[in-house]
């Protein structure tokens, strides 16, 4: 049985590719009109085109986002949202489904991939992580998204969780931010993309329903930035344990 699960997660993994990259070729023309819009509007519509190409393609391999917590956002406000780090469907992922549009900070590497790289690159702030100036110069960028009312989208554990843990230990950088500019943060968890992408794994993919569920806004007032760090792991490791 075992060895009928991996040759069909292999062949899956190549209709998600060819699905991927031809979805990908459409949508791309829908991307152009970033060009000629303000900031803001360039990221409505940039989440806008994303969450319906992702929605057509996140269906047809058999992926289907379920999300709740929407509600958790309010009209007028803007926000930091942190979010764990489990796959590399994350991020294709948050930027679309999430309530109001976002930036995401994202390595630099992944904007030199043809085509793909200019649509993330509008959808995110860019850093070098081995760059000392870049991540300067991206802590100054993001201050900039949320000064502008677009919700900033950090994942703190830096790079994928592959542990059996539901969290790895977080950074500070999101929690700077938010003391620094008095943001609220929103948590976000997301479930099962570890299933569908496992990292131990060379091209497969599975199938299975993703869940993406937003927390309550934590205040940022009255608290160090490492007891808020705290706070939003705890709060966020305690939920997944409860809800895996």
């Amino acid at each position: 049985m075992k060895i009928f699960k991996e040759i069909f997660a292999r062949i899956w993994a190549l209709w998600s590719l060819v699905l991927f990259i031809s979805t990908m070729f459409i949508a791309v023309i829908f991307y152009l009109p970033l060009m000629l819009m303000p900031f803001k509007k360039a990221a409505q519509w940039h989440r806008m085109v994303s969450k319906i190409w992702m929605f057509v393609y996140l269906n047809l391999i058999g992926c289907p986002i379920r999300i709740k917590g929407k509600e958790h956002f309010k009209v007028n406000e803007n926000y930091i949202i942190v979010c764990n780090h489990n796959s590399l469907m994350d991020i294709p992922i948050t930027t679309p489904f999430l309530p109001q549009a976002n930036k995401t900070i994202a390595k630099k590497s992944f904007s030199k991939v043809p085509i793909f790289g200019w649509i993330y690159s509008w959808g995110s702030v860019l850093v070098d992580r081995k760059n000392v100036e870049s991540r300067k110069k991206s802590y100054e960028a993001m201050k900039k998204v949320l000064k502008q009312k677009v919700d900033m989208l950090i994942f703190p554990e830096g790079s994928r969780n592959k542990t059996e843990n539901p969290l790895r230990p977080f950074y500070d950088g999101a929690f700077k931010l938010a003391h620094d500019t008095g943001k609220k943060i929103i948590p976000v968890l997301l479930f099962n993309t570890k299933k569908i992408l496992p990292q131990n794994k060379n091209f497969y993919v599975m199938p299975h329903e993703i869940r993406m569920e937003i927390l309550p806004p934590v205040n940022t007032d009255d608290v160090t930035f490492n007891e808020l760090k705290e706070k939003v792991f705890r709060i966020m490791w305690d939920y997944f344990e409860a809800n895996k």
